[in-house]
């Protein structure tokens, strides 16, 4: 009898990750996924000190931010404050006060439609314009005009979105809408969420690395995957046969991005699913990254509940697997790549136009 290579078999953990992974179950991974990575090489030893990337990120779910609350966040390298006016309309500005520098996330209040700071009261509308202070009898000029970085924002899909570019161009593209994320026939979101300590590129060229499905995840084969490139879209369809107790299914994975920001990928064949993929960074070696699963509930509630929840298991033990190369990575820009690995080079020829340090001339006023 012929022995099985353990690389090729799909029942064996092929690689240490797995055995890494092994021990960490409920809160224990949980907590394991949102960890600081200690004693990590510093971003520019690991090469990923790279530009943050323009597009639409998620910065929040929708149902997170009640009218009239405010909060302090913090993407793209920068300190930021988020709230929600009584006109229930998001607004997002740099964080700290163009007075005093009071970091107005952190006690600043809602008063109607406007942001109070928590220093001398100091209220801003969404444009970073003062437009009023208690003890004053002028506001200064130079507050009267709107902030040099503005942040549109938009809700879709459950999510709160900001648009990031780092020379205030205004958005280039729209965000996708999802029907299924607002149909009642499809269950809430079911949230996950990591923090990686890599940046969104090498988490984004991931997708196109076909060798690493087999050596990282224990597939059997190689994925073929379909892909086409369209500007700042990218769409790929994998079409594979998938085990079930019942015997094989044809199945379909469809996955887009929308800019490096917005993300999906639909399940088609063991259990209709659609995964909204919100990754936004924080710094030049941190990403946040959430998953929210949305699946019919006749599927996730019914006699097929069982495979429902096992698919949503499966993806995100994919991603631990995948967190655990991703967050000591280093970034080669002249990597060495080899017939299998998919194509690699051409992402990165497409990921590039993401970056407007590169592009663009700046065109944000100083401040």
């Amino acid at each position: 009898m012929s022995e099985i290579d353990p690389a090729a078999d799909a029942r064996t953990a092929p690689v240490a990750v797995w055995k890494m992974l092994s021990e960490l179950k409920g809160d224990a991974l949980a907590d394991w996924r949102v960890a600081e990575v200690a004693n990590r090489p510093s971003p520019e030893e690991r090469g990923i000190d790279l530009p943050f990337p323009l597009g639409w990120f998620a910065v929040g779910y929708s149902d997170e931010l009640p009218k009239g609350e405010a909060r302090p966040i913090r993407y793209f390298g920068r300190e930021l404050v988020m709230w929600r006016g009584e006109d229930g309309q998001v607004r997002v500005l740099d964080a700290y006060c163009r007075h005093l520098g009071a970091h107005m996330g952190h006690g600043g209040r809602v008063v109607g439609d406007l942001l109070e700071c928590p220093f001398h009261a100091w209220r801003y509308d969404g444009s970073g314009v003062v437009r009023e202070i208690p003890y004053a009898r002028a506001i200064p000029p130079q507050v009267k005009r709107p902030c040099p970085q503005q942040w549109a924002v938009e809700e879709a899909n459950g999510f709160i979105w900001t648009w990031y570019h780092p020379h205030g161009v205004a958005p280039k593209w729209a965000l996708d809408h999802y029907p299924e994320a607002s149909d009642p026939a499809w269950t809430p979101y079911q949230r996950h969420e990591w923090f990686v300590y890599s940046p969104l590129q090498s988490m984004a060229e991931n997708g196109v690395d076909n060798a690493h499905f087999q050596f990282v995840h224990g597939t059997a084969s190689f994925p073929d995957a379909k892909i086409a490139w369209d500007g700042h879209r990218r769409t790929g369809v994998v079409a594979a046969r998938m085990g079930t107790p019942a015997g094989e299914v044809d199945g379909r994975i469809v996955n887009g991005q929308n800019g490096p920001g917005q993300a999906y990928t639909r399940f088609e064949g063991i259990s209709e699913t659609l995964l909204v993929a919100a990754i936004t960074p924080v710094d030049r070696d941190r990403v946040h990254a959430r998953f929210a699963f949305t699946q019919p509930r006749a599927q996730a509630e019914g006699p097929g509940a069982g495979l429902a929840r096992a698919l949503i298991r499966d993806i995100c033990k994919q991603f631990d697997q995948d967190k655990v190369i991703w967050d000591r990575q280093a970034y080669l820009p002249n990597a060495i790549i080899c017939d299998g690995d998919g194509p690699i080079i051409r992402f990165r020829r497409y990921y590039d136009q993401f970056y407007a340090e590169r592009t663009d001339e700046p065109t944000v006023r100083s401040a």
